[in-house]
């Protein structure tokens, strides 16, 4: 394997000022990303998507809790499946309660959504010991309008918003005959009776449901995935494996 290179003391904070100069500017460009995020302008949501959950039927207003924010995981969970998707598994086992919980002080809640019935989301979560609300938006356009849920049949398929001729300039051309699920988070907020969509994102934008990748980073030997840099650190790297099962 090769590992870092061996370094006294001094060496070690010489390389490490220099990193963190670098450091400092990607923190200072993500505070501006995060800012013009928060200046995109947002969308009112017109349809009145319905959802069951424990309490039966709700709206995406009920969503929000009483809140002025949601942030809310689209969960891959196809109806025809027993199980819900191994990497957005990952991202929820890494939503404890306490996070729920700072996000509450900030007004905002949490919430996933996804296609399979009810029932099968109510015995997985119960399998995976989950307590965050999730709802079931099966037999709606709700996956289909968040394009989370593709399908050419219902609509041409737009994933991360790429049309067909983008997904094929992105090397993505598969995703245009795709029928099936894919992953999401989006960010909603209200305002008395109206509800606005503010923020989506897919593919590697989930990433940042990902914990567990963040801590990963900051060590010598990263994510353990093939595509990262320096080559030669593991002797059994594993594929880009979000679900962390292989």
């Amino acid at each position: 394997m090769d590992l870092p290179q061996v370094v006294t003391r001094n060496e070690w904070l010489t390389a490490r000022r220099e990193l963190l100069a670098r450091e400092k500017e990607l923190t200072r460009a993500l505070d501006g990303l995060n800012a013009d995020r928060r200046r995109l302008p947002m969308v009112r949501v017109e349809k009145d998507y319905r959802f069951t959950g424990p309490d039966g039927e709700v709206g995406l207003s009920d969503l929000f809790e009483g809140r002025r924010q949601l942030v809310l995981q689209h969960f891959m969970f196809d109806p025809s499946w027993d199980q819900g998707c191994g990497s957005c598994s990952a991202m929820a086992d890494d939503l404890s309660e306490g996070a729920r919980a700072h996000l509450a002080a900030r007004d905002t809640a949490f919430a996933a959504v996804s296609r399979a019935p009810y029932p099968k989301l109510a015995a997985y979560q119960q399998q995976r010991g989950w307590a965050f609300p999730w709802y079931s938006s099966y037999g709606g356009d709700f996956n289909y309008d968040f394009h989370v849920t593709l399908d050419p049949a219902v609509t041409p398929n737009n994933y991360n918003f790429r049309n067909g001729d983008e997904l094929t300039a992105a090397g993505q051309a598969w995703l245009i005959d795709y029928v099936g699920e894919q992953p999401g988070v989006s960010a909603f907020l209200r305002d008395g009776d109206d509800v606005f969509h503010t923020y989506a994102a897919y593919g590697r934008g989930v990433d940042v449901m990902m914990h567990a990748y963040r801590l990963l980073d900051i060590t010598a030997l990263g994510r353990h995935e093939e595509w990262e840099e320096p080559k030669g650190r593991l002797r059994d790297a594993h594929p880009a494996d979000p679900s962390f099962t292989s």
